[in-house]
C-alpha cells in the first residue's frame, strides 16, 4: 500500500498441516522492529526445541527491513518462499516462523517450497488482517444542544469514536483518516456556527479495515 496505509495482522496466530509425516506449523506475529521479530523467532525456537527446523521471514517498516532464514533446509527452499508469501499478501510489520518436525521422508526442493509456502499461508489466513491508515485524533467539545447535530455527520467521514464524555458539556473523541480530517473540522465548525472547541493530534495510525 501507499505511505498513507499498510496491512499487518492484529494478533499472533498459527495453523499446521502434515505432509509425508512431517508436521509444518506456521506461526505469525505482529512486530514493529527487527528486534521484536528476533524475539518472536527465539520464543518459537524455545517452544519447539525438538523440531528439526524453524524457518522464518519477517518484514518491518522501520528502516524497510526484510530478512529470512532456511534454518538448515536447502538454500532457497524455506525462508525465501515464506518471505514471498508475505510480500504477495502485502503484509508488513509481521514475522512468520514455520516449524518443521521431520517425519523421515524427504520432500525434495519443490516439495519443501510448496510446504513452507503453504504453512505460511495457513498462518496468514488464521490471523485477522488490519488495514492501518494514517489518521488524526480529533476531540470536539460542545453544548448538549449541538451533540445530536454533530454526531449525525460522523458516519459520513467513516470516523472511529474512541471516547465520549458527558459532564458540563459534551466531549467526543474520534479517529479520522488523515485526508478527511480538515474537511471534517470545517463541517463541524460550520454546523455549529463556530460554537465548538476542536483539538487535534496528528500522525497516528489506526485500523480502518
Amino acid at each position: 500500500m501507499s505511505e498513507s496505509g499498510y496491512v499487518t495482522v492484529e494478533l499472533p496466530a498459527e495453523d499446521s498441516f502434515v505432509e509425508k509425516k512431517s508436521e509444518f506449523i506456521g506461526q505469525i506475529c505482529p512486530v514493529r522492529t527487527a528486534d521484536e521479530a528476533v524475539e518472536f523467532i527465539n520464543s518459537v525456537k524455545a517452544r519447539h526445541r525438538k523440531a528439526r527446523h524453524n524457518v522464518y521471514a519477517y518484514i518491518v517498516r522501520e528502516n524497510n527491513i526484510s530478512r529470512y532464514s532456511d534454518d538448515g533446509e536447502p538454500q532457497g527452499t524455506g525462508g525465501l518462499p515464506v518471505l514471498d508469501v508475505l510480500k504477495k499478501e502485502g503484509l508488513t510489520d509481521v514475522c512468520v516462523v514455520v516449524t518443521r518436525y521431520f517425519g523421515g521422508v524427504l520432500l525434495g526442493g519443490g516439495g519443501l517450497v510448496r510446504a513452507y509456502s503453504h504453512a505460511c499461508k495457513l498462518a496468514v489466513d488464521a490471523a485477522r488482517k488490519m488495514i492501518m491508515r494514517r489518521c488524526s485524533e480529533i476531540t470536539v467539545r460542545c453544548d448538549y444542544s449541538l451533540y445530536g447535530k454533530l454526531a449525525y455527520i460522523f458516519p459520513e467521514f467513516g470516523v472511529k469514536i474512541t471516547d465520549e464524555s458527558f459532564a458540563d458539556d459534551v466531549s467526543i473523541t474520534v479517529l479520522v483518516k488523515e485526508e478527511l480530517a480538515q474537511k471534517l473540522k470545517e463541517k463541524l465548525t460550520d454546523l455549529s456556527n463556530g460554537r465548538i472547541n476542536i483539538s487535534e493530534v496528528t500522525d497516528l495510525w489506526h485500523d480502518f479495515a
